[in-house]
């Protein structure tokens, strides 16, 4: 093998790394959502079993690239490859651990009954997990188009978290027995925010891997 191929061949499995981790944040934030909206604490349990695998695949990631910049030495677009899969799997675990804090809040409510059906958040996370795999594809296929559409997509949630966070603060106003569970909401809320930030990071991850710049997505 040649010494590109096998360049080729360890950026491809680089590719592959991330492309799982990021199934698994998706597959994460999806069922921390749906054990919040049944307030199903086993499954809240089994999102917050899975999150080491997620730390252990950055852990891989991390290793590979730093042996292929020690025993490869890229420069220009190869050294940017490595250092963008580095950023972009910091990103990821960290949408990970997000995750993981929204199952967290499932278990606080334990007992409980919801204050109101979940219908905005629920959204949110839906366009948010769309944001993680479209984030990974925009690194995967070096489309910079589907890195920009980060940018607006985020715009769309945080006019959903702002919009959630006044109705809670409308809820608490009205009814002062609801102010416990409507801030562990507006938590939640929060939590797919910064999921959404991460995403966009990744975004700007991208447009610095194909065009030597760093943008500023935010």
């Amino acid at each position: 093998m040649t010494p590109r191929k096998e360049f080729d061949h360890y950026l491809d499995q680089l590719h592959e790394m991330l492309v799982e981790m990021g199934q698994r944040v998706e597959r994460a934030l999806s069922e921390a959502m749906e054990s919040l909206k049944t307030l199903d604490t086993a499954r809240a349990t089994s999102v917050i079993g899975a999150d080491p695998e997620i730390n252990r695949l950055e852990e891989k990631i991390e290793e590979l690239g730093s042996k292929l910049i020690v025993t490869q030495q890229p420069v220009a677009k190869d050294l940017r490859r490595i250092l963008a899969a580095f950023k972009i799997a910091s990103d990821l675990e960290r949408m990970g651990d997000l995750s993981l804090d929204i199952a967290k809040v499932t278990l606080r409510l334990e007992g409980q009954t919801l204050i109101k059906p979940l219908i905005d958040l629920p959204r949110m996370a839906e366009i948010v997990q769309v944001m993680i795999n479209e984030s990974i594809q925009s690194f995967v296929q070096e489309d910079v188009g589907l890195a920009y559409k980060m940018a607006k997509d985020d715009d769309n949630v945080d006019a959903l978290y702002k919009q959630i966070t006044r109705e809670l603060w409308s809820l608490m106003f009205e009814n002062p027995q609801t102010i416990s569970q409507s801030m562990q909401l507006n938590f939640v809320g929060r939590f797919i925010e910064r999921i959404a930030d991460h995403a966009t990071n990744i975004g700007e991850s991208v447009v610095y891997l194909v065009t030597g710049k760093r943008p500023d997505l935010n």
